[in-house]
Parts: structure tokens; C-alpha cells; sequence
């Protein structure tokens, strides 16, 4: 796998995204293809990237806090980025149970508003 290389299409249909975003990811420096001509290649280092990169996104990661995370990685090495990325993880973590206590206040609101309507047409309430 150390000389693994990926073609640009190849990369797209591995991680299932488009080419605007994988062109975005490289704009933003996230991602480094090596290029031969006009064709890109990505090699080892870039694909584990994209997997950090899709798995942050997933948790809701801002772009710009994965950037700074990889590039602790870059800087600093792993021990440094892992300890890094635990603080980003318990604020993402506060975020992601605010976000869902709003959302259990707005069902539960919801939820009551519909029931008060229904009794008031004489409708089956949930």
C-alpha cells in the first residue's frame, strides 16, 4: 500500500463525493494530489486524510476546525493531534446535545400544539 495511488476520478467514486468537492478540499489545502500534467493523484497520506475528512463532516465537524486538526498532525504529530482532536470532540459532543435537547423542546411543542388541535375537531390525538 505504500506506493498506492489514486486517480481523481477514482478518489470520487471511493469516498462517494463530487468533483467540486474533492477540487474544494484541495482549494482549502486539506488534500495535496500529486500531479502529473493535468491529472491528479493521491497518494497514502491523502486518502487517510479524506477518511478524517468524511468521518469529521459526519460528526459535524466544521471544515475549518478539521483543517487545523490535520495540520496539528503536520506540526506537532499524532500524540498532539489526537489530544487535540479530544477537545474538539467534547465540544462537538456540548453542541450535538444542545442541538438535540432543542429538538426534543420543539417535537414535544410540536407534538402538543397537534394533539390541542386535534381534540378541538374531535380527531384521534397521538
Amino acid at each position: 500500500m505504500s506506493d498506492e495511488r489514486v486517480s481523481f476520478k477514482d478518489m470520487c467514486a471511493r469516498f462517494d463525493v463530487t468533483p467540486r468537492t474533492l477540487r474544494y478540499y484541495e482549494y482549502i489545502e486539506l488534500l495535496q494530489p500529486e500531479r502529473v500534467g493535468r491529472a491528479r493523484y493521491y497518494g497514502k497520506r491523502d486518502i487517510a486524510r479524506m477518511k478524517l475528512i468524511l468521518r469529521g463532516r459526519k460528526f459535524g465537524f466544521p471544515l475549518e476546525d478539521i483543517r487545523q486538526w490535520l495540520q496539528v498532525y503536520d506540526n506537532e504529530g499524532s500524540r498532539a493531534q489526537l489530544l487535540e482532536w479530544i477537545g474538539h470532540a467534547d465540544r462537538q459532543l456540548a453542541e450535538l446535545n444542545d442541538q438535540r435537547a432543542q429538538l426534543d423542546e420543539a417535537i414535544e411543542e410540536l407534538k402538543g400544539l397537534r394533539n390541542n388541535t386535534a381534540r378541538d375537531l374531535g380527531v384521534p390525538t397521538i
